[in-house]
């Protein structure tokens, strides 16, 4: 009988284990995939500051503008956590359409080597910065899910481990965007 109920006991206690140790897994592959859009961002935000000086040398009048992309920036860098970081992210990306919004005003601008090079890169990271979004959001679902599902669920709410967030597209993301002729 004894032996039945210490049996019984390490089945559990081994499930358990199992269990953690998968939550921990997934969670760590949550960080990591956000760490990748973190790179990518940072890439984007080593950019900036070269496209403002561009910008400025043809459109030195334009200072609000020019001024909202460093302020988007920064509200990045001092973010906290990831949803911070993601909000930021949102605030920069309406930065930068505003920014390539205002070149097209300045046809020597558009024309400039050193714009065209930082307008290509800045699409290119762009481009990484979705897929690792997209990753991180595949990521962040496959974690939830196994922690959201019974009797898993028992032991995340035993040890607090949270739901994480999902990368969401601005709400002026996701808006029709406006040609005008």
């Amino acid at each position: 009988m004894k032996w039945i109920v210490l049996i019984i006991l390490a089945v559990i206690l081994g499930g358990v284990m199992s269990v953690y140790n998968g939550l921990i897994t997934r969670r760590n592959r949550v960080k990591n995939s956000w760490s990748q859009i973190d790179v990518q961002l940072k890439r984007r935000f080593d950019l900036i500051p070269n496209l403002v000086e561009t910008v400025k040398g043809y459109a030195s009048h334009e200072k609000e503008t020019l001024e909202n992309v460093i302020k988007a920036r920064n509200t990045y860098v001092n973010a906290q956590t990831p949803e911070d970081a993601m909000n930021a992210n949102n605030q920069i990306g309406g930065a930068l359409s505003k920014l390539f919004a205002l070149a097209e005003s300045y046809p020597d601008l558009k024309a400039n080597q050193n714009f065209v090079h930082l307008q290509a890169e800045l699409a290119n990271v762009e481009d990484k910065i979705g897929y690792a979004r997209q990753f991180y959001n595949d990521t962040a679902m496959l974690y939830n899910n196994f922690k959201q599902i019974f009797p898993n669920s028992l032991i995340a709410n035993i040890f607090n481990f949270k739901d994480e967030p999902y990368f969401q597209a601005d709400e002026t993301e996701r808006h029709n965007v406006q040609v005008k002729f």
